[in-house]
């Protein structure tokens, strides 16, 4: 390391000494390099086969429209269903089909809490799992 004190003419020299600084920036710059833990991260990622082809596109679910109407009557695709025991086994000889058909359920506006209740039990008891309401739009006011 240098040092200036003066010139030959005897004035003095008021320059900041910048080796110590540079030194310390120095070691600074050793102590973080060393202290950084390595990069090695990898992302393993599956890429597709070339020769594969894609797998087929999932099979849409069969969908049954069951209405209520305003007396209680229910209705499976289009027939009239004589009662909850023979709704009952309609769902029962739909819930093992691959894959589960939607229950599009249309209550009538009129149709009592009750009778829709029962329909919904029913369905939950034979394990459907696909129920959705449909038209509801028409009970708001």
């Amino acid at each position: 390391m240098a040092m200036s004190v003066g010139t030959a003419s005897g004035a003095t020299f008021c320059d900041i000494n910048t080796t110590p600084l540079i030194d310390v920036m120095l070691v600074l710059l050793v102590t973080l390099i060393v202290t950084l833990p390595v990069m090695t991260h990898a992302v393993k990622l599956d890429m597709p086969n070339v020769t594969n082809p894609p797998p087929p596109p999932p099979t849409p679910p069969e969908v049954i429209d069951l209405e209520i109407d305003f007396d209680g009557a229910v209705v499976w695709n289009g027939s009239q269903v004589s009662g909850l025991p023979q709704l009952e086994s309609y769902f029962h000889a739909e819930r093992d089909k691959d894959p589960q058909p939607e229950i599009h359920l249309r209550p009538d506006r009129r149709a009592k809490y009750d009778v829709v209740a029962k329909v919904l039990a029913a369905a939950q008891r034979d394990h459907m799992k696909k129920i959705g309401f449909v038209n509801v739009a028409e009970f708001r006011d």
